[in-house]
C-alpha cells in the first residue's frame, strides 16, 4: 500500500512537469467510469476543492464539460456546494472565475482523479465498487506560487 501511495504522488508530480505552458487542459478522452463511481469521485473531489478554495458565495468556477459522466457529475457536485459554474466559456465582464481543469484515468483497476487550478493541483486514487467508489489513497495536494 505504501508503494501505491508513493507511485501515485510521484506520478502526480511528474505529470505536472510535462506541461508545456501555463494553460490548463482537460483530458480529451476520459475513460468510461460508471455513473455511480463518477458521482462518488466527483462528490469527494468537489468537497476537497471546496476545502481549499474558500467561500462559496463569491466564487465562480470555469471548467470545460466534455459531457462525460465524470464532467457532468463534477459540475453537479460543485453546484451542489453552491458555486457558480461556467461551462460555456462565457464569462461576465466583472467576473474573475477560477479556471478548473480535471482529468480522470483508469490504471490497474483503479481510477486516478485530478483537479487543477492555477494555484492548486490535487488528486487521489479510487477503487470502483458496486455502490460507487472509495478512496484508495491519501489526497495529494500541490500548492503553486
Amino acid at each position: 500500500m505504501r508503494k501505491l501511495h508513493f507511485t501515485f504522488i510521484a506520478a502526480t508530480l511528474l505529470y505536472g512537469c510535462q506541461t508545456a505552458d501555463d494553460a490548463l487542459t482537460t483530458g480529451t478522452a476520459p475513460p468510461a467510469v460508471s455513473g455511480s463511481a463518477a458521482i462518488a469521485i466527483a462528490g469527494d473531489m468537489a468537497t476537497r476543492l471546496a476545502e481549499q478554495i474558500g467561500p462559496v458565495g463569491s466564487t465562480t468556477i470555469k471548467m470545460d464539460n466534455d459531457r462525460s459522466e465524470f464532467a457532468t457529475a463534477l459540475e453537479a457536485a460543485l453546484k451542489g456546494w453552491g458555486y457558480a459554474v461556467i461551462t460555456d466559456g462565457k464569462v461576465g465582464k466583472d467576473v474573475k472565475p477560477i479556471e478548473l481543469a480535471y482529468a480522470i484515468d483508469a490504471i490497474d483497476g483503479q481510477v486516478l482523479a485530478r483537479l487543477t487550478t492555477p494555484s492548486l493541483a490535487f488528486g487521489r486514487a479510487y477503487t470502483p465498487t458496486a455502490a460507487g467508489a472509495k478512496p484508495a489513497s491519501a489526497l495529494s495536494i500541490m500548492q503553486r506560487n
